[in-house]
């Protein structure tokens, strides 16, 4: 079996690039996807999910859940069948063998976590201006504060997937912290009276009386809280034993996210009512302060920061990454997957991503339901992984690998497809939005022709190779 080039003949031999370090157990990749998956999703989506659904708050996060695991098979059977860095674009690719679809899929992941991490850090902005009490909101100075906060995640990454996966460790347990307080205050306020409890039962239905459309609703919102389990999949060729660890790793992961998300939904719900949960953009402050006054709210103030900034840090590695794979598959240009010699991290990948992601902090700032334009980008994604699922089960390989059950990957087309649907209620400013940034992507994908044909690469059919079993040997 040979490596698949998938954008074009293989060039004159040329000195190898040194490979990617595999510093990455089982219990860094843990904290790695649970890392991923918490984040400024919980704490900034609860409120907007009661207001759909009023107080069964938790049922559109654990459908959304469900949505999540059932794709999660179709992502284990293909980074244990091909445990390289690309992900969805790499999967697509050998799926269907169409360049333009494959540069689309892989410019909406990674232009989700791009404009994710771009958010985040003007987030961390506003976060740290009120908590310093520094008076940065609302001028250049949030700008300037989240470039520099951007430009620290760059230094981070470049320095080694090692120091990257270590900083997140950290975060990780910050921003668990604050989950964990919550659901403490929830439990000890139920203990002692507090609260209503029968509030996770009331259902706020449409207008016709039904609560099946609202709850669908809620989950396009809900999902978003459960995305970042896919980015792991670009971490293969830097986790010691892919094929062995990923599907207990990832199953793991997102189980313990589920049952964390549910139980604060539940104290949150518990705590203050779904019209007061819905106001204001930190419903979680507002579950402290009414079922622990006395808890000094600063403290949870610095846990939230630290949270947003374990997105922006995920996200931009996963991002990276993502372009150094799709470089060396011959789909983006061959510059972008260098690697450094003596760091042996991506370094133009990274340089690139940074790039981008100043020029959305500078120019863009926040993006109206950003939230759900990425979920929407995702659940799109997803649909063409569990295809491809399917289409790639003819494609044998020279290892042992997972293999899913063949009705979870057609639940999971399904499922996901029937969620981007403009049927669900979904904010048609999310098409939009959406529909931007694909067009973005084709003028990319017409650049990327020219600059592959400038370097003599000339397009060739793609073979349905197995590319190597666990990636090269360092």
């Amino acid at each position: 079996m040979t490596d698949a080039s998938i954008g074009g003949s293989h060039p004159a031999a040329a000195p190898a690039e040194p490979s990617l370090a595999r510093v990455m157990g089982p219990w860094l990749l843990l904290l790695f996807i649970v890392g991923d998956i918490l984040g400024t999703g919980i704490y900034a989506l609860t409120g907007q999910v009661a207001k759909q659904v009023g107080g069964v708050v938790w049922l559109p996060f654990l459908v959304a859940f469900v949505v999540a695991l059932i794709t999660a098979f179709s992502y284990l059977e293909l980074v244990t069948k091909y445990p390289r860095a690309a992900g969805a674009a790499l999967y697509t690719h050998k799926a269907f063998g169409i360049h333009f679809v494959t540069f689309i899929v892989a410019f909406a992941v990674m232009c989700s976590g791009i404009t994710s991490a771009s958010t985040a850090s003007r987030a961390f902005a506003a976060n740290m201006s009120q908590s310093l009490d520094l008076n940065l909101a609302g001028g250049i100075g949030i700008t300037i504060a989240g470039l520099l906060f951007m430009a620290a995640v760059a230094v981070i990454n470049l320095r080694g997937v090692g120091e990257s996966v270590k900083t997140n460790v950290i975060l990780t347990c910050i921003e668990l912290s604050g989950l964990l307080i919550i659901i403490t205050i929830g439990l000890w306020a139920i203990g002692h009276g507090q609260g209503d409890v029968s509030r996770v039962l009331e259902f706020k239905t449409a207008s016709e009386g039904s609560a099946l459309w609202p709850v669908i609703a809620a989950t396009t919102l809900a999902f978003f809280a459960m995305v970042g389990f896919e980015d792991s999949v670009n971490m293969a060729e830097e986790t010691k034993d892919p094929v062995r660890h990923f599907p207990r790793v990832l199953l793991a992961g997102l189980l313990i996210t589920a049952a964390v998300y549910v139980l604060v939904s539940i104290a949150a719900i518990t705590l203050v009512p779904p019209e007061q949960l819905s106001e204001g953009e930190t419903p979680l402050l507002q579950v402290v302060r009414a079922g622990a006054p006395s808890f000094p709210v600063e403290i949870f103030g610095f846990i939230t920061m630290f949270a947003v900034a374990n997105t922006a840090l995920i996200n931009m590695l996963m991002a990276s990454r993502l372009v150094y794979g799709m470089s060396r598959e011959r789909v983006l240009p061959a510059v972008l997957g260098k690697v450094h010699p003596t760091r042996r991290t991506p370094y133009v990948a990274i340089g690139f991503t940074s790039l981008l992601a100043f020029g959305l902090i500078t120019f863009v700032g926040e993006i109206p339901a950003l939230g759900g334009t990425t979920a929407l980008l995702l659940l799109c994604v997803f649909t063409v992984v569990n295809v491809a699922v399917l289409v790639l089960r003819r494609d044998r390989v020279g290892h042992q690998h997972f293999r899913a059950p063949t009705f979870l990957p057609i639940l999971g087309a399904l499922s996901c497809a029937f969620l981007v649907g403009p049927w669900t209620g979904r904010d048609p400013a999310q098409y939009r939005i959406a529909g931007i940034l694909i067009a973005i992507g084709v003028v990319l994908w017409v650049v990327t022709v020219l600059a592959n044909r400038a370097t003599g690469l000339k397009p060739a059919e793609p073979q349905m190779a197995d590319i190597g079993g666990p990636g090269p040997v360092n």
